[in-house]
Parts: C-alpha cells; structure tokens; sequence
C-alpha cells in the first residue's frame, strides 16, 4: 500500500512537472518557482522546461520501481537499492532545504515548508514501502 501511494504521488508530481510546459510562466509560479525561473519562462527561455521534462521523466521512473516494489508490474533491476536510495535522496532534499534555499532566490517561505515536507513524506513512504515490502 505505502509503495503504491509512492506511486499515485510520483505519477502527480510527474504529470505537475510537465504541466508546467504548456501552462508557462503562471503555471510554473503557481507551483511555487521563483520569479527567477518564472520571469525565464515568461521571456521565452527554455531551460526551465528541459528542467522539468528531467525532473517529470525521474519521477515516472521512480513510479515504476515503486510500482515494481508493491509487485503491481513484473520486479525491475535493482529494486530494493533503487527504493532505499530515492528514499534517502528526498529525505535529505527535506531537510537540507537551508542549505539549498540560497541556490534558488525567489522561492516563497511557503514554497520551501510545503515542498521540503512533500518531498519528506514521500521520502518516508518509500523507506518504509521499500523495507515493509515481502521480497
């Protein structure tokens, strides 16, 4: 069940990240980019959406190999190192959020809580998906 509620919100985020491509400027801040990013798109620069076509893409890969764990599709390789490692990653992007904060200027205070605690959470479905899981 945690894996597969991993799944459902990496395929949310996934289809949110990919949104933002045609929805533009106001979709990237409504998601919460800063007017740095937001100001880009909005004069035609497309480094943001090759950012978010990446981000989209890991994300749907990472639904697989939670898919994959929660035996909904056939086992992909290295599946509990995969689950454990995307678990440790969005655990340490939560509560690193000072330190990255700083590399990304415009971002609301609202922006970071709300996302480090997504991220956080998501981080925790995978760890205890990932170590709950009968192998």
């Amino acid at each position: 069940m945690l894996l597969k509620l991993a799944a459902a919100s990496c395929l949310l985020a996934a289809l949110l990240h990919f949104a933002c491509i045609p929805w533009g400027a106001a979709g990237y801040r409504f998601l919460g980019a800063g007017d740095v990013v937001v100001n880009a798109v909005a004069s035609g620069d497309w480094r943001s959406h090759i950012s978010a076509v990446v981000v989209g893409t890991l994300l749907l890969a990472l639904a697989a190999y939670a898919l994959a764990g929660a035996g909904v599709i056939r086992p992909l390789p290295f599946l509990r190192p995969v689950l454990l490692g995307f678990a440790a990653i969005l655990l340490a992007r939560a509560v690193a959020f000072p330190l990255l904060r700083p590399m990304f200027p415009g971002n609301s205070d609202l922006f970071w809580y709300v996302s480090s605690g997504l991220v956080g959470g998501l981080g925790l479905l995978f760890l205890l998906g990932a170590l709950l899981r009968e192998s």
